[in-house]
């Protein structure tokens, strides 16, 4: 009788302790799938978390200014018949900040933009203060050109998510609308991608908004509307975020007039999300989009982004720098003015003469 009233008394203990053991299994399990099932929606919410606080404190200064262009166009339907209209002016905006890489990126695209009449260039740089050399060199296009000094308020550069090119397009914005520019249409180009001339011949009659497809984006290496029977019916992107528009900035183009229909056009400190609010500021719907390059089905601007490398430090004499007989006193010197590289004569990589 002790013998089953203390087996019993062990078996109810182990029970219980079983029953406990399986009570924390099941929190743990529950626990962890509550865990997995927040990651994807916190990822969201960081943006949020993020930008939940919004200063308006953009600054900008306008460094340059020219509307004469003293170019010779390749071509141009209006140039020998004053009869006929001018065609629709395409206001070209490009953000940009300093980097090794700058001056040849906006040498490049400059000596596209060369090409295409009636178009003016707004540069805004990220930056407190106006860079003559990057001046200097847009002036050398001769294309009718903005220059603008945008800096990026402080607040946003220690943020995980910064919001790039956002205080540069917003500058370009307020440029628009204090120069009371009611006709043309916009386009966001950045400094870093390559367009096919046909684009700019393609956007020039947008209406509302015209939108085509970008090459070498995200997962897909493409971000394209969906066109059915000549309608955008949706949008091919690899990361569409629950963005009502997911489409990427070098994607669309937007005419002055209907812009100007909407009195609180903006583009929010919203890193990922700065299209989609910016389209969303303009009261975009479905059937005002315009498909181009041929309903969707070419590609007219490529997202070809630059790697960018640190300036390295060059460690050279000042003897060799002020030297006559050398070119290199003078082209190291450009290159440091450019952010290209810097000149030291206490550290970096040694210059060694070859005879």
């Amino acid at each position: 009788m002790l013998v089953r009233m203390v087996y019993n008394s062990v078996r109810n203990m182990t029970k219980a302790r079983n029953f406990a053991f399986l009570i924390v299994v099941a929190l743990l399990v529950f626990a962890i799938l509550s865990l997995l099932s927040n990651t994807s929606s916190a990822a969201s919410d960081d943006v949020n978390k993020e930008y939940s606080i919004v200063p308006e404190n953009d600054t900008m200064a306008l460094c340059f200014e020219s509307l004469q262009d003293t170019r010779k166009l390749l071509y141009s339907s209006t140039d020998n018949d004053n009869d006929i209209e001018p065609e629709p002016i395409i206001y070209f905006v490009t953000p940009t900040y300093p980097r090794r890489e700058q001056v040849a990126e906006i040498t490049r695209l400059g000596q596209t933009l060369m090409h295409i009449p009636y178009l003016h260039w707004i540069v805004a740089d990220d930056t407190s203060v106006c860079n003559n050399f990057l001046n200097n060199l847009l002036k050398k296009f001769g294309i009718p050109y903005t220059h603008i000094a945008s800096p990026m308020p402080e607040f946003y550069r220690t943020k995980k998510l910064v919001p790039r090119g956002v205080a540069n397009r917003r500058a370009a914005l307020a440029w628009i609308r204090n120069n009371n520019k009611k006709t043309g249409v916009l386009y966001f180009g950045d400094d870093d991608n390559t367009f096919d001339l046909k684009l700019f011949s393609e956007i020039r009659s947008t209406k509302k908004v015209s939108m085509f497809p970008v090459g070498l984006i995200g997962d897909y290496a493409i971000s394209t509307p969906v066109v059915k029977h000549g309608k955008v019916d949706g949008f091919f992107d690899s990361w569409p975020a629950k963005r009502k528009w997911p489409v990427d900035m070098a994607g669309f183009a937007v005419n002055l007039e209907y812009m100007g229909l909407s009195p609180n056009v903006t583009m929010p400190y919203k890193a990922g999300y700065e299209e989609d609010e910016f389209l969303k500021s303009i009261g975009l719907k479905m059937q005002d989009i315009e498909p181009k390059a041929n309903n969707c089905t070419e590609i007219l601007v490529w997202h070809t982004q630059t790697k960018n490398n640190k300036p390295p430090k060059i460690r050279i004499s000042n003897g060799i720098l002020r030297n006559n007989q050398f070119n290199l006193g003078v082209l190291l010197k450009k290159l440091e003015t450019m952010g290209v590289s810097h000149i030291s004569q206490s550290e970096g990589e040694t210059h060694r003469q070859r005879q």
